[in-house]
């Protein structure tokens, strides 16, 4: 039914889009987006959510919106410096997937116990879910600071 639905075959019942929405963890009215007052929203520069931590800096570039299915985030990484470590657990839900794009330096992408150089332009696309981390492998603190994008999407749940 679902992939019906989405080809435009048919149009679901109320209980069936209750049901996609449940499957989803979303209202009905978020999937139908019934709750959204503004269908469009600027974030200016310096207006994102901010915080720092032991020389990685975040700014969210996606507002916090009811259903959002994917946030933007522009990360920092100063000379040795790194966003976890190896035993760290992963913080994203259940079936994220993350795509990295390196604005400005190199960076290592620790993912299954290996890490994976990442330098300008480049971009990996990965499943959050699983350990990772990533690590400014520059040891000169006099160097630039890494830039990178963040894209992490939401999963559906896996049961």
């Amino acid at each position: 039914m679902l992939s019906q639905v989405e080809r435009g075959e048919t149009s679901p019942t109320l209980n069936v889009a209750e049901r996609i929405a449940a499957g989803l963890e979303l209202s009905l009215s978020q999937l139908l987006r019934l709750d959204e007052d503004n269908h469009l929203v600027v974030v200016r520069a310096g207006e994102g959510r901010q915080r720092r931590r032991r020389g990685h800096s975040i700014r969210e570039l996606t507002p916090p919106l009811p259903g959002q299915r994917a946030d933007v985030s522009l990360h920092l990484l100063a000379s040795g410096v790194a966003t976890g470590g190896p035993d760290d657990p992963p913080i994203h839900e259940p079936g994220s997937r993350e795509t990295i794009v390196v604005i400005a330096g190199s960076v290592d992408l620790h993912f299954d116990g290996r890490p994976i150089r990442l330098d300008d332009g480049d971009s990996v696309t990965f499943d959050a879910d699983l350990p990772h981390h990533l690590v400014n492998p520059e040891t000169n603190p006099e160097c630039a600071d890494v830039r990178l994008i963040a894209i992490v999407a939401a999963g559906l749940r896996r049961s």
